[in-house]
This record gives C-alpha cells, structure tokens and sequence, in this order.
C-alpha cells in the first residue's frame, strides 16, 4: 500500500482526490493547504474545466495541515503528490525526494527548463519514483492516437493539429508570475503530446499575445520536422470571453483516415475513413490512469516510462523556443 500526502487542494488537488478514492494500492494519509479550511477537508467552491472533482474530504484517516513541509517529512507518507502553483514545485519537489519520498509532481514541472532540470538531478540522485503529472499522456483518446500513430494503423501522419482554449480561469492563474501565462501552464498539455508523438521538432514557428496574465496568454504554433509530418499545429488560450466553452480538440489526418476528437461531443473520438464516420467509445480520463502508472511503478520498484522527468524538461525547453519566436518573429531551431 502506498501511502499519499498531497499538497495544494485546488482543482487538480481534488481530481487526484477523486482519482484515489478508485485507486487500489493507495491510501490518502494526509494534506496540506495554505486555506485552513481546505486543510480540514471542506473543498467546496472549488472550480474546474472537468467534472469529478472531490467536493468534500472524509478526515477520519487523512492528517490536515497548513504547513506543507510537515507533510514532507510525517513518517506515514511514502509518496507526495504537489499540486500547487508552478514557482514552488523546485522547492518541494527536491525537498520531497531529499527526504526519501516518491514524488508525483503537477505540470508544468517548473517555470523554465533550468529549474526542471534541477528536480530532474535531484529526482535521480535521490533513487526515488518521480514522475511529472503529463495527464494527456494518459488520457483515453489521446493513448489510442499515440498507439494508432506508432502502429500506422491508418499509414503514416501527414498533418495534425491540436487545439485547447478557455476563458482565463479564476485564481492565481491570472498572475503570470505564478501561471507562466496559458503558454506554459495549458498549451505545455500539446506541446508535450505532440513532442510524444513525433519527437523533438527541429524547430518551431509562432505567434501569440498576452489578454490578462502579462505572459502569453494565446499562441499558435507550428511544430517543423525535417523527417515527419508536413504539418503539426497548436493553439492554446486563456482569452476567449466569459462564458465560452472549454474546448480541447484534435485532427489528425493519415494516408488513410481522418481522426477527430472534440471533448464536447457526446461522441467525441470520430474515425473518419472509406466513407465512413467510426465512433470510438473510451471511458474514464487521465487522472485515474496517471495514477494508477505511478503507484504501479512504486510497488514494482521501477521507474515511470510514459513519462519522465527529461520529458518534462524537453516539453519546457520547446515552450521556451515558442516564446523566443514570438519574440522575435522568427522560426527558432532546437
């Protein structure tokens, strides 16, 4: 049984609340949160752009507390779970894993690639678990495309693009100082799945402005291959208007069908091929099976292998390029 402490009761401390409760092999044993409140176990008000989130938290065997290194170092927990804002995941993380425990650590893993390098050392020299928490990679429809691009189920991929956008979510979000701007915080999402997919691009090209956070707050960007598909796009946002839907979507178009997934259709993964529209049924999200991965992984002593902290730091590094281009108006190579 691995025992969890989890710090930062937001919107993703509470999906990976949730995700717990249906875990086997785990155990919620203690959390810890600035809002004493949040800390006691109520986590009402809470917001989120998916459902499931936990609502209210049952004490009877779970230590609250306001002081996140108490959390670190209680005995009861073999595994810390960080989900608070990115600026503190370099302290944490690497204090988590210099006092022996595994370490699940919430994207972005840090706010620029150096940082992330640093957790990445650390998370090595400790020999301890440490996974970064890449959700998508894990995400039902986006682990059948990963499989049907590496299979070539449907030919080789001549074009993909990726789309992701919301109005500016409520919170410390709006503070790029904490966020790093929807640019690092929800575009890193596709960055790293399109990075999982096809590799490190040889170089990328894009355009993008900040609404509200005083970082790039929408981009659009294009992944260039010298051996890989034609076209890869991304566009991430946090400035539509209140009010407008969550989208998270994507196509992809292979030599022999056209995939299309869009979060808010009843039927969201469409294979379109030979005059046909397939519809692909996938239940659950990418909470649950993130999770499961990584306590998998503890109780079997071995490192996580969708995901990894040089993933992360890769992920970061391209986001860092994205920015240099808009910058500076040109294509940047990596």
């Amino acid at each position: 049984m691995v025992r969890i402490g989890l710090i930062g009761l937001g919107f993703m401390g509470r999906m990976h609340i949730a995700a717990y409760d249906k875990l086997e092999g785990a155990e919620l044993v203690a959390v810890a949160d600035k809002d004493p409140k949040r800390a006691a176990g109520d986590l009402s008000g809470g917001w989120g752009n998916i459902d499931g989130a936990a609502e209210q938290l049952d004490m009877t065997k779970v230590t609250g507390s306001t002081d996140f290194h108490e959390l670190i170092n209680n005995p009861d927990v073999d595994m810390v779970d960080i989900c608070v804002p990115t600026p503190f995941h370099e302290e944490l993380a690497v204090a988590a894993l210099q006092a022996g425990k595994h370490v699940l650590c919430e994207k972005p893993l840090a706010m620029d690639s150096a940082s992330a390098q640093r957790i990445a050392d650390a998370a090595e020299k400790s020999g301890r678990v440490f996974m970064p928490a890449m959700c998508m990679r894990f995400w039902p429809q986006w682990v059948w495309l990963k499989q049907a691009v590496d299979a070539g189920t449907y030919g080789k991929v001549l074009g993909a693009t990726f789309r992701r956008c919301a109005s500016m979510p409520p919170g410390w979000f709006s503070n790029g100082e904490l966020s790093g701007g929807a640019i690092l915080d929800l575009h890193i999402h596709d960055t790293d799945f399109v990075y999982y997919l096809f590799g490190m691009p040889a170089a990328v090209r894009s355009a993008g402005y900040t609404k509200t956070s005083g970082k790039t707050d929408h981009i659009t960007t294009q992944y260039l291959y010298d051996d890989g598909p034609t076209f890869v796009s991304a566009e991430g946002s946090w400035c539509m208007a209140d009010g407008f839907a969550f989208t998270m979507r994507y196509t992809v178009n292979f030599e022999n069908a056209t995939v299309d997934f869009d979060v808010s259709r009843e039927n969201p993964l469409i294979v379109y091929a030979g005059g046909e529209a397939e519809h692909i049924t996938l239940e659950g999200d990418g909470y649950n099976a993130e999770l499961a991965h990584l306590v998998e992984c503890i109780n079997a002593g071995k490192a996580p292998t969708t995901v990894t902290a040089a993933d992360a730091v890769a992920s970061i590094r391209i986001i860092e390029a994205e920015q240099k281009s808009i910058d500076t108006g040109e294509a940047v190579k990596l």
